[in-house]
């Protein structure tokens, strides 16, 4: 099995309505997203070319959330919350014959992050 991964960063906006703390006040991050993909390679000897995950990532999650507030497109944007979103906008399109979507990793700082994965 083999995986390939991409970062991507966005900037955003959101607060946390359900949330007591200094997360709850309105706040922005630059995110860092990595997307990951599994399967194994195709008669070319590749899983799936970055470039294709590339398009897939900013037409279906970077076009929406860079430069948003988050609040409007997710109802509470926790980070979990978020990589569930992002999750939902690509499953479809990262799945081919050989590959699928294995993981999403959404960081709101360098050192803190959220997984996802839909075992």
């Amino acid at each position: 099995m083999f995986y390939v991964s991409k970062e991507f960063l966005f900037d955003a906006a959101h607060n946390l309505i359900s949330y007591k703390g200094k997360c709850e006040k309105l706040h922005g991050h630059t995110y860092k997203l990595v997307v990951t993909v599994c399967g194994e390679r195709d008669d070319e000897g590749i899983l799936l070319d970055f470039l294709i995950l590339k398009k897939v990532v900013k037409e279906k999650v970077l076009n929406i959330l860079d430069h948003s507030y988050i609040n409007e497109i997710i109802p509470q944007p926790s980070a979990e919350n978020i990589a569930e979103w992002i999750w939902k906008q690509l499953e479809e399109d990262l799945k081919g014959k050989n590959y699928r979507l294995y993981e999403v990793k959404v960081y709101e700082t360098p050192t803190s992050y959220v997984t996802y994965r839909k075992d």
